[in-house]
């Protein structure tokens, strides 16, 4: 079957890293599992929001095997049951590598995408919602990815590679707990709807 989707924000990537991330003591690096809910809670707004490919980076090979065998459910016989799903998972790539990531959509669109990376603090080239929502819509001949983090976020020396880091979702108060799943729901919302804050 031929994909015949083509999406209003083709210019937009997302990817969730699984490495390398930072542990529970906020210092050292490490490769964080995969669960469904990576898979299906991310990929259902990825297809709400229209972007073009939401990318998972996991190094481990039993790791991808679980992801493949579940894209291939879902793209097959679970697909049949449930297309709105199978819509959503046919937007997921597997690789092993943020750098496959980047090589992948040079390869497709020709030109390497902006970097903008997302974290829970300010960092000195902060980019606003608002900011980065205009410079998608204005600048379609631009490719920007949209990078998130497992864990405890996105080791330093690669947050410091970025164009840009998006700022920090904040909260009604202190707490500020979001699964990774929650933030790229919201960050995509704040970017890409129709309905946006502008």
């Amino acid at each position: 079957m031929v994909n015949q989707y083509k999406p209003k924000n083709d210019n937009v990537f997302l990817t969730l890293l699984h490495w390398p991330v930072l542990g529970k003591d906020k210092k050292t690096p490490i490769i964080t599992s995969f669960t469904p809910l990576d898979l299906h809670d991310i990929a259902r707004p990825a297809r709400t929001y229209e972007i073009n490919t939401y990318y998972i980076v996991q190094p481990l090979e039993a790791q991808q095997e679980i992801i493949q065998r579940q894209i291939k459910y879902w793209l097959g016989e679970g697909g049949e049951d449930n297309p709105t799903r199978r819509d959503a998972v046919s937007l997921v790539k597997v690789v092993y590598t943020l750098d496959e990531v980047i090589e992948d959509i040079i390869n497709r669109r020709g030109k390497e995408p902006i970097l903008v990376g997302t974290s829970a603090r300010k960092y000195p080239n902060t980019i606003t919602y608002r900011e980065l929502s205009e410079k998608i819509h204005q600048e379609r001949d631009k490719d920007f990815l949209i990078i998130l983090g497992t864990g405890h976020g996105i080791v330093p020396d690669l947050m410091e590679t970025f164009d840009y880091i998006l700022e920090p979702i904040m909260g009604a108060g202190d707490w500020n707990h979001l699964s990774v799943r929650n933030a790229a729901a919201i960050i995509l919302d704040r970017l890409l709807s129709p309905n946006r804050c502008k």
